[in-house]
């Protein structure tokens, strides 16, 4: 993966609250963390991969499909300290990190700098993402807002809950903000034994971007609390994993902020590094390896390795988001 050098990042998209601690308080009912162990069912581990989780799914990478996915899509709002309104009340009262974006000013200014530094190379990635999904939607007739990503470090308040960094990368709809803990690229290597170069960091945010078209297109409106091989929440996540793969077709002649294109070449390596990845995220391999059992269908909420992989490619080879029809078919694969 190589980018322009003169090409400039545009880092107000994204948000540096690791200077702040936002993430003290629990949300009612527990917060996030709690309710991922009941993600994986008997597979355990309490984590999951994939959406944002339960704020919004995490790339196909960590996300937790918690409680709060469940609450917003089957009904639960009657205000109670289990719903929607009474977790929201208490991330008021919590409150979320002061976002400090002078270290990115300094530090990030073009390519050669995403090239060069880490947390560089994140802003370019979401900065080519979100510019590839404007020029798309409107293409199409509908409208894309940027939504910021949010550097956190161990735990912080969302709108969706408490976000922490056992959680991995995740989407939160209510707030329409992505969010990463940046050791979760570490964890991705020591913990999932994926590779977390460059390419496959940009395809874990692609996904959770990917969430956020989803929700701007109102396709979150189809996710229940099912779960298993043919859920909604699974057609979901395996959607977010083929609109990353779309992005990923168009990504060396996206335009950057200035105009540029921003990324100037993906190899097939990266392709490969990526599909690899996709192999270490799904259900039924971490439910094996990450869990400690045997991998349990109706638990399901994410997608199958196999799938998770299939989509990615699905969208990488047609470069065309009509092509992730997950809604619409009958076969995931």
């Amino acid at each position: 993966m190589e980018f322009n050098d003169n090409a400039e990042l545009d880092t107000s998209q994204v948000q540096d609250q690791r200077g702040s601690s936002g993430g003290d308080g629990e949300g009612p009912g527990g917060g996030l963390g709690d309710v991922i162990g009941g993600v994986l069912g008997g597979g355990g581990g309490g984590r999951t991969i994939g959406r944002g989780g339960i704020a919004g799914g995490g790339i196909g990478l960590v996300v937790v499909i918690g409680v709060v996915l469940y609450m917003l899509f089957s009904g639960g709002g009657d205000g109670g300290a289990g719903s929607v309104g009474g977790l929201l009340g208490g991330l008021t009262a919590n409150g979320g990190g002061t976002a400090d974006n002078a270290s990115l000013e300094q530090e990030c200014h073009t390519g050669a700098d995403a090239a060069s530094n880490d947390d560089c190379a994140v802003v370019a990635f979401v900065n080519s993402v979100q510019s590839y999904w404007k020029g798309a939607l409107a293409s199409s007739g509908s409208t894309y807002r940027n939504a910021p990503t949010v550097f956190y470090s161990g735990a912080t308040a969302t709108g969706c809950g408490q976000g922490t960094a056992a959680m991995g990368p995740f989407y939160c709809p209510t707030d329409k903000k992505v969010y990463i803990d940046l050791s979760f690229w570490n964890e991705l290597k020591t913990q999932f034994g994926a590779d977390n170069s460059l390419f496959t960091q940009a395809y874990v945010l692609a996904h959770e971007y990917g969430h956020h078209v989803q929700d701007l297109l109102r396709t979150t409106d189809k996710v229940g609390s099912d779960k298993g091989p043919g859920s909604s929440s699974v057609r979901l996540e395996l959607q977010a994993d083929c609109y990353a793969g779309v992005w990923a077709k168009h990504a060396s002649t996206v335009p950057g902020p200035d105009g540029q294109v921003l990324i100037t070449q993906i190899t097939d390596t990266d392709i490969s590094n990526a599909v690899a990845t996709a192999g270490k995220i799904g259900d039924d391999w971490i439910q094996a390896h990450l869990g400690g059992g045997r991998p349990d269908p109706s638990s399901y909420t994410h997608g199958t390795s196999a799938q998770r992989q299939k989509w990615f490619e699905a969208g990488y080879t047609t470069g065309n988001a009509a092509a992730c029809n997950t809604f619409q078919t009958a076969s995931l694969g």
